[in-house]
Order: structure tokens, then sequence, then C-alpha cells
């Protein structure tokens, strides 16, 4: 085992620097969960509203790692064929008009029954053979010799059966292939699972996976994300726009924003050349911030008040 002194991932500060060189902004929580999972070879059930960084974590862990992503994005009817391997139907078909229009070559001089069939079972076992294989997302991180990152994106949307399959794909990080045989992985992937919690993950998963909830930032870390995203942007007009998303957090809204939703909005707001919030331009930008009319109606009256105190929380 590497020491913490070589080895970045060794240690949880090590994560979080070598995180924020490709400017995801972890918490301590965030990096304790990916020391653990790497190390114990544990995939991580990453949970939280749509837009807190669940995907971005699995893509920054891959770039800093250097090794491939390999995303699996389910969706309900996802079934093992489209998760795992499918049989590539049309080039067996090509083959098999080339061996039927070749079978007298082939059993030319077969002089039994027994030889011939000997002879056509061979070809049948080319036909199911690696060369005909094509690799789904879970049987590519498998396949990946230095490893891969896997994200398993949104996995509450699959079914349960799928879930179970699923499950004991990632106890033994092998499956078996009927034709061919076992694969099993030679550096375990490092798994991500994401869950907008549209539904109650079955318990033998979570017991499977290591749990970590990313919640909506608070001011401070949504500044250092801010920063680290959009490092053009003014740093009194960040400042603003980040108290002016914490306060619409405060409201019932159908769909609070979340980061990803901070970050348009100050790209956006670079793009006008703003330097100071003020209530017109909040107007004309809210529909980057708020996804749902009801929800733009429902601030629309609190738009001068919420915009006073976040001049004044930025100083």
């Amino acid at each position: 085992m590497n020491d913490a002194t070589t080895d970045p991932f060794m240690s949880v500060d090590g994560i979080i620097n070598r995180l924020s060189d490709v400017a995801y902004i972890a918490s301590r929580q965030i990096a304790t969960a990916i020391l653990i999972a790497r190390n114990l070879e544990k995939p991580i059930l990453v949970e939280g509203s749509a837009g807190v960084g669940k995907t971005e974590l699995a893509l920054a862990t891959a770039e800093i790692l250097k090794i491939p992503l390999i995303r699996m994005q389910c969706y309900e009817g996802l079934d093992e064929s489209k998760a795992l391997y499918e049989w590539k139907y049309g080039k067996q078909l090509l083959y098999t008009q080339i061996l039927k229009n070749k079978i007298g070559d082939v059993l030319d001089d077969a002089d039994d029954l027994e030889t011939a069939m000997g002879r056509l079972h061979a070809f049948t076992d080319v036909f199911f053979s690696e060369q005909f294989l094509e690799p789904r997302p879970l049987l590519k991180a498998l396949q990946e010799e230095a490893g891969a990152v896997l994200l398993v994106d949104e996995v509450d949307k699959a079914n349960e059966e799928f879930e179970a399959f699923l499950l004991e794909v990632l106890s033994a990080f092998q499956i078996t292939i009927p034709e061919i045989g076992t694969v099993k992985a030679s550096k375990p992937p490092v798994v991500f699972l994401t869950s907008n919690n549209t539904r109650d993950m079955g318990d033998a998963l979570k017991r499977r996976c290591l749990h970590l909830y990313i919640p909506l930032p608070d001011a401070k870390l949504e500044e250092q994300i801010v920063t680290a995203r959009v490092p053009d942007i003014d740093v009194r007009l960040r400042r603003q726009l980040v108290h002016f998303v914490q306060s619409l957090r405060k409201i019932d809204l159908k769909k609070l924003p979340s980061i990803s939703e901070t970050l348009d909005w100050a790209r956006a707001l670079v793009l006008l050349h703003a330097d100071e919030l003020d209530a017109g331009l909040v107007r004309e930008t809210l529909n980057i911030l708020l996804k749902f009319e009801d929800d733009i109606t429902a601030v629309a009256p609190q738009i001068n008040e919420i915009v006073r105190k976040a001049l004044q929380q930025a100083g």
C-alpha cells in the first residue's frame, strides 16, 4: 500500500486537493467516502436532489485518476442485455451466410456424419466467441485492465429486478457468459451509483454500498464552487448571486435551484457583462434559476426585497 505522501488517494486532504485541481470542490465527507470506496473496493451510492454534483463527482474522479469513465444511464425497462452484453446478430447472420455458401468446401472430405457434425459445431462455437460479443457498460468496466470509473446514473429509475442483478455483479466484480465463461475484473472499477430519491433503494444494495448524501451547499461552499467553475465572475457579483440563491431556497417552491442552476446563472451574468445584481436583471434571467412558471410567479413579488438583502449581505 502506498504512503499518503506519494499517493494523494491515501488521505482525505489529498483527495480534496486533487478534486480541487479539476474544479470540483469537495467536502471532507465526500473525500472520505472516495478514500474508503477506493481502498475497500466498495461502490458509493450517492443520493441528493438533481443538480448537486453527483454525476460531476464521478466525472472528476475519473479525470484525476486518469482512467476511463464508463456511464450507464438507467431507465425504466433497462435489462441485463442493455447493461451487460449483446451478441452482434448482424455479424453472426453475415458469417452464417458465408458459411452457407462455403458449406460444400467445409464438408467435402468429411468421411462420416460424426466428422461433418464436428466441423459444423466448431463454426457454431466461433459465432459465440468474443469477436461477436458487443460489451455494454457493465462488461466494459470489468474488462478495463487499468480500471475504470463506472457511473450507474439514476439507478432509482430502474426496476427492482435490475437492482438485484446489479447487486450480484457488484458483489464479486465478475459475470459469467455461458458461451465464453467467467469475466472477472483484473482491477475492480470505482463505482458510483447516483439516485435522485424517486424511490427507496433496496436494503441489500444499500448494505453493499457506502452511502453518501450530497445536500444543497451553504453560502460559503457555494461561493467556492462558483469561484472554481466561473473564475471570471466579479467577486462582488459572485457574493450577491450566491446570497440571492440562498434566499430563494428558503421559499416553498416546486423545485429549489441547485448548484447547477447557480453556475448557469453565474455564466449568464458574466455573458451579459453584469457587475451587480438589480431587480430588472434578475427578472430577465430568473428562468435560468427556476424551472417552473408557478415558481417564477411566486417569487416575482419578492424580487426587490430579496435583491436588497443580497446586496446588503454581500457587503
